[in-house]
C-alpha cells in the first residue's frame, strides 16, 4: 500500500483522498526508512509538498538503488522544467500538482502496475484486506460485531475470511462461536522470524460456516509474550491466504491494538448511545487522527441504537464528526443467538441486525452480500483497488 511522507496533517488528508485503502502516512524521511524496513511489500512512496526538494531528491536517489521496485511520486504546489529535470535524474516516476487528485490517483495506479510487472506473478498476487474492529469502551458489543461482520464477509464461503482475536487477555471470539481451539496465537510465540501462511494454518480453528479463527490465548498472562512484531507478521502472512482478515481488539490502545491498526485497511469503530461511550469514542478518534490511523477509512457502527434513549443518530454524527455506517438496534434475538453459539447472521439471516451486518460487509467489499432472496448476479457492484470507499 502507498506510504505518504508529509508532516502537515491537512496535506496528508488531501493526499489520502487520492490513495487506495490502507495508505499510510509518516512525518519524516527517517520514519519512512523505518517503515520500509518493516513493510517490504510497499510499491510507492508519495513525497508531499512540505518535503524540501533537496530532501525529496535524496530519498528518490536512495530508493532508486536500494528498492528499485518502489516508485516515487513527487507532489508539489507548482513545478517548472528545472524541477522536473532534477526529479527525473533522481529517479522520480511522476510529479503531480497537489490540487490534481486525479493525476495522483493515476500515478499511484501506474506505480502498482510497474511493481507487479517487476516482481512477476508472485509479486502481482492480490493480497487480502485487514478490517479492524475497535472501541475504546468495553461492553459495547465489539466481539459480537466482529463475529457477525466476519460471517457476513465470508458470504457463505464465497470469500475466505479469517477472524483474529487480539483481545489477548480476555478474548471471547472462540466461546462466542462455541469453538474449542487446540491452538492459538500463543503457539507462534518465539517463531516471529519463521511466520508464514503454512505455519499459521496449523494454528487456525475452522468454524462450520466457512470461517477460520485465530484464537486468543487461553490465559491472560501470555499476552506479555506476544510482541508487536509477531502480530504484524501474522497479519501480513494471513493477507496472503485470505480475502479478508477481521481483527477483534481489546478496548484500549495497547501494543496489540496499535499494531493491528497500523496494518489495517478499514477500521470499524463501535459505539453505543450513551454519553460515556461517545466521549471515549471521540477521544479515541482524535487519538487516531494524531497517529494518522485509518484516516478516510473508518466506519462507525452504532450498536444498541434505540431511539428511546434520547440521543439521536444525527446527534451522534455531530458529536463524533463522522457518519453512521451501520446501525444495530437492541434485540433479544442477538443475545439469544450469541448464547446459543449461533451468531445472528447465520442463525436468523432475515433479522434486521443481520441485514445491518451485511450492509457493513457490503461497505467493506463494494459488492452486495447475499441474504435471503438476494442474488449476487443482479446486485454485485465491483469496487476496484483504487476506488475509494463511501467514507
Amino acid at each position: 500500500m502507498p506510504v505518504i511522507v508529509e508532516p502537515d496533517s491537512t496535506a496528508v488528508a488531501d493526499l489520502q483522498r487520492a490513495q487506495p485503502a490502507g495508505s499510510h502516512a509518516v512525518g519524516t524521511e527517517d520514519r519512512l526508512t523505518a517503515w520500509l524496513d518493516q513493510h517490504p511489500d510497499e510499491y510507492v512512496v508519495v513525497l508531499g509538498p512540505s518535503i524540501a526538494l533537496d530532501a525529496a531528491v535524496g530519498v528518490a536517489e536512495d530508493l532508486r538503488i536500494q528498492r528499485p521496485t518502489v516508485s516515487i511520486v513527487l507532489v508539489r504546489d507548482e513545478f517548472d522544467t528545472e524541477l522536473l529535470t532534477r526529479a527525473m535524474h533522481a529517479g522520480v516516476r511522476d510529479v503531480v500538482r497537489r490540487d490534481d487528485e486525479k493525476a495522483l490517483t493515476l500515478a499511484v495506479e501506474r506505480a502498482h502496475q510497474l511493481h507487479a510487472a517487476l516482481r512477476g506473478p508472485a509479486g502481482a498476487r492480490r493480497l487480502g484486506r485487514v478490517v479492524t474492529v475497535f472501541s475504546p469502551k468495553g461492553g459495547v458489543g465489539k466481539t459480537t460485531a466482529s463475529v457477525n461482520l466476519a460471517l457476513a464477509l465470508s458470504d457463505g464461503g464465497a470469500r475466505k475470511v479469517c477472524l483474529v482475536d487480539l483481545d489477548l487477555a480476555f478474548g471471547d471470539v472462540a466461546i462466542t462461536m462455541q469453538l474449542f481451539p487446540t491452538h492459538s496465537i500463543e503457539h507462534a510465540v518465539g517463531s516471529e522470524s519463521a511466520i508464514d501462511l503454512a505455519m499459521l494454518e496449523g494454528l487456525l480453528t475452522r468454524h462450520e460456516d466457512s470461517l477460520t479463527v485465530l484464537a486468543a490465548p487461553s490465559h491472560p498472562d501470555v499476552r506479555e509474550r506476544i510482541t508487536p512484531a509477531l502480530i504484524s507478521r501474522t497479519l501480513r502472512a494471513l493477507r496472503e491466504g485470505f480475502d479478508y482478515v477481521v481483527v477483534d481488539t481489546s478496548p484500549s490502545f495497547d501494543d496489540a491494538t496499535l499494531t493491528a491498526l497500523d496494518e489495517t485497511d478499514e477500521c470499524v469503530v463501535v459505539a453505543t448511545l450513551d454519553v460515556p461511550t461517545l466521549k471515549n469514542v471521540k477521544v479515541a478518534l482524535e487519538t487516531m487522527d494524531l497517529l494518522r490511523i485509518a484516516r478516510g477509512h473508518r466506519h462507525l457502527l452504532l450498536n444498541r441504537a434505540d431511539d428511546a434513549v434520547g440521543i439521536s443518530v444525527a446527534k451522534v454524527e455531530s458529536i463524533l464528526g463522522m457518519p453512521v455506517a451501520a446501525r444495530v438496534t437492541t434485540a433479544m434475538e442477538i443475545a439469544a443467538s450469541t448464547n446459543a453459539g449461533t451468531p445472528i447472521v447465520i442463525g436468523t439471516p432475515q433479522h434486521a441486525a443481520s441485514q445491518s451486518f451485511r450492509d457493513l460487509a457490503e461497505l467493506m467489499t463494494g459488492q452486495s452480500v447475499d441474504g435471503p432472496g438476494t442474488s449476487r448476479a443482479s446486485t454485485g457492484r465491483s469496487r476496484g483497488l483504487f476506488r475509494r470507499g463511501r467514507n
